[in-house]
């Protein structure tokens, strides 16, 4: 989807960019340090304008959160959220991850949400963010008992999530084909792409799973 310039970006991340981690290779292994404080640390893969990890922070205060979202164009809205919050618990990378082992160290997270990932064509779903390689590379960065939740509305995408999920020696603990009509739905925090799916009648799939 083609991303709509901002015109004023730069004043927003001077703006607005305390809490943009430039060199986010340089805090593997120590982001308590980035946040100033030990907690429980959140990685959203993909964090679109942010309106999912900033409600997160406010319902979650205790738990640290990183927005991940390589959108040149989109992660300053989420630097502009978390500003106008006032959200001391939220730190964002403007980048894409490959390897997350380039970013953390082994344990360093405790959950992990993918929310309506980019599904990628057949010739090119290696790149699928719940791929068995993307899924052994969260393995290593998640601490034993950590989580990794996935949204999406596209059944494709969701069914091949699932296989891939078994095939990296992982069981999804939850499995929801219609999210918003089971008993999840009450605590749901929703994004923007899931506002709009769900308006247009889409059912959102979404599973989650725990590393051991």
């Amino acid at each position: 989807m083609r991303q709509r310039h901002i015109r004023n970006r730069d004043q927003i991340i001077a703006e607005c960019g305390q809490c943009l981690i430039e060199d986010p290779a340089a805090f593997k292994g120590r982001w308590s340090e980035a946040f100033g404080r030990d907690a429980p640390i959140m990685l959203e893969i993909g964090s679109g304008k942010g309106r999912f990890i900033t409600q997160m922070a406010e319902k979650y205060p205790e738990r640290n959160f990183i927005a991940c979202e390589g959108g040149f164009n989109v992660y300053p809205r989420i630097l502009q959220k978390v500003t106008e919050l006032g959200l001391p618990n939220v730190r964002v990378i403007g980048g894409y991850i490959n390897d997350p082992q380039e970013y953390f160290s082994e344990g360093e997270i405790s959950g992990i949400y993918l929310n309506f990932s980019d599904p990628w064509k057949e010739r090119t779903k290696h790149r699928r963010l719940t791929s068995r390689q993307k899924l052994a590379g969260y393995r290593k960065i998640c601490a034993p008992g950590a989580f990794l939740q996935f949204k999406t509305d596209n059944d494709e995408l969701f069914e091949y999530s699932l296989e891939e999920l078994a095939a990296a020696g992982l069981t999804a603990a939850r499995v929801e084909r219609d999210l918003h009509d089971s008993n999840l739905a009450a605590g749901n925090v929703m994004t923007e792409y899931e506002e709009k799916f769900t308006n247009g009648g889409l059912k959102i799939k979404y599973f989650c799973t725990y590393f051991t």
